[in-house]
């Protein structure tokens, strides 16, 4: 198949491409809501039962660049299948599970099959949409396809659950996968890097996956084993050591898997520690949602799941207005009035009261931080991937993905231990266990606010321009042009 498809071919591939990233990013949350039946079916302990959600979230952040470097170099299509094959795989295996060891290992290599196929997705986006304005339109769609799955889980997993029992949700991965597979190489190019030379870097990769990794264990598993202790202290410690190992490995290196001048990028460098804090903000409002509505208004779970549907139908209806603003404008202003948007469905979120009531006191502002959230989304992506060269497409991929896994567990993990620590206190005042539990997820909420608010001022002083030039770089496909564009100093945007 030719490298530059039809258009309306590009237009059946993306349709491919976005459908497998929305069941990857559902499968985060799917889970939540099947987790009490998974408990009483496979005797899990309380103290275990978080990491059927976060043993996904770790192998699946600490890989990602991995997973985008190798499809850059053997063939993002090929590593698309080989990701595809081994999430149906485990997604299989999960749903056979007798033991809580057994589905916790499937949840874990879940998370590898989809740090290998998310990021050679969006790069066969990048390579495949190479106008602009069409990139962005496509991305824009990228971005929604994945707001709603983050939105789909809990409304899709409730459903399963009831219907057909918590193995479904696990299920529903299978028929999925092996059908993307199949039609992959009907309607997806190769998209490999034409570099001459295809060394790889162990000793990066092994610093910066056990660095990632060790650094999202720690932030899961602080809240249980205590934000001071040893543990935690130790292994914050270590992945440390290990990302200044691979910073020093990776400015040494002749063939790195991280060149580190793709951070001469401002649009992508600037993107990326944006798209943190967002991240860190977005996903715990969904976390603090999920747990409000069932654990203090006594919601069921599809009741729970489809409270969220509205934010969902947002980044459907948003997501191509949104891209073609950038396309206008630049990343400055969505991203500014986004973040500032957000940052106020937050704080009005954060008045939610123990008697509560859906219509009252939670649609309005939770679709209000769904349009903040897809202004500020949808172009941090355009901003993190579209001036990549098209040869480093899988890495600046995988540096966004990454950059999303990390700041949604670093933002949980913060936040979610704020508020459980203001739970804690009021109960022990004497304070009713629904009114202590409201406590703790309205100052996680305000934390949240000022979070996006902070990201918002940040945008401003990195964006210095009102119009930046979200079109990609023009990039030859060989090795001695893409070096040469590669290592120009780009325009801050």
């Amino acid at each position: 198949m030719p490298p530059l498809l039809a258009a309306r071919s590009r237009w059946i591939a993306l349709t491919l491409l976005a459908a497998t990233q929305f069941f990857l990013i559902l499968d985060t949350a799917i889970v939540l809501v099947a987790l009490p039946s998974i408990a009483d079916e496979l005797s899990f302990a309380p103290e275990n039962l978080s990491w059927v959600t976060n043993a996904y979230m770790l192998t699946f952040g600490g890989l990602l660049l991995l997973g985008g470097r190798i499809a850059d170099l053997l063939g993002r299509r090929r590593l698309f299948m080989i990701g595809l094959a081994l999430f149906a795989v485990a997604s299989l295996g999960g749903a056979l599970a007798t033991s809580a060891a057994w589905l916790i290992a499937a949840r874990a290599l879940q998370g590898v099959g989809a740090a290998v196929v998310s990021p050679a997705a969006l790069s066969l986006v990048i390579t495949l949409f190479t106008d602009p304005a069409e990139r962005n339109k496509a991305l824009g769609i990228w971005g929604a396809v994945a707001g709603m799955g983050a939105a789909a889980g809990s409304i899709l997993g409730g459903f399963l659950t009831e219907w057909f029992g918590w193995e479904a949700v696990l299920w529903v991965n299978v028929p999925i996968a092996v059908i993307a597979v199949a039609l992959a190489p009907r309607l997806l190019p190769e998209g490999r890097s034409q570099v001459l030379r295809r060394s790889f870097d162990f000793g990066g990769a092994i610093t910066v996956t056990g660095g990632l990794t060790v650094l999202v264990y720690a932030l899961v598993d602080a809240e249980q084993a205590g934000w001071g202790s040893s543990q935690t202290l130790g292994l914050l410690s270590l992945a440390a050591v290990l990302l200044i190992a691979f910073v020093t490995i990776e400015a040494r290196s002749a063939q790195p898997l991280v060149p580190l001048r793709i951070f001469r990028i401002a649009a992508l460098r600037n993107a990326n520690l944006l798209t943190l804090l967002t991240t860190s903000a977005m996903f715990t409002m969904f976390f603090f949602f999920t747990l409000y509505s069932q654990q203090v208004l006594g919601y069921e779970p599809i009741q729970a799941g489809l409270a969220q549907l509205p934010v969902a139908l947002i980044f459907v209806a948003l997501a191509t207005p949104a891209s073609k603003v950038v396309t206008q404008v630049g990343y400055k202003v969505p991203s500014v009035t986004g973040l500032l948007v957000m940052g106020a469905g937050l704080l009005w979120f954060s008045r939610i009261p123990a008697d509560g009531t859906y219509l009252t006191d939670i649609l309005a502002p939770v679709m209000l931080v769904g349009i903040g959230a897809v202004f500020t989304v949808i172009p941090l992506m355009i901003a993190a991937t579209s001036q990549a060269p098209a040869s480093e497409a899988g890495l600046a991929s995988g540096l966004i993905n990454t950059t999303q896994q990390v700041g949604g567990a670093l933002g949980i993990a913060v936040l979610g231990a704020l508020a459980s620590s203001v739970t804690a206190n009021a109960v022990a005042d004497g304070t009713a266990t629904p009114q202590a539990m409201t406590d703790g997820f309205s100052t996680g909420l305000v934390g949240a606010a000022g979070i996006a608010w902070g990201a918002a001022l940040l945008a401003v002083l990195l964006f210095t321009r009102r119009r930046g030039d979200p079109s990609p770089m023009t990039v030859v496909e060989t090795s001695e042009s893409a070096e040469k564009d590669f290592s120009r100093e780009p325009v801050a945007v």
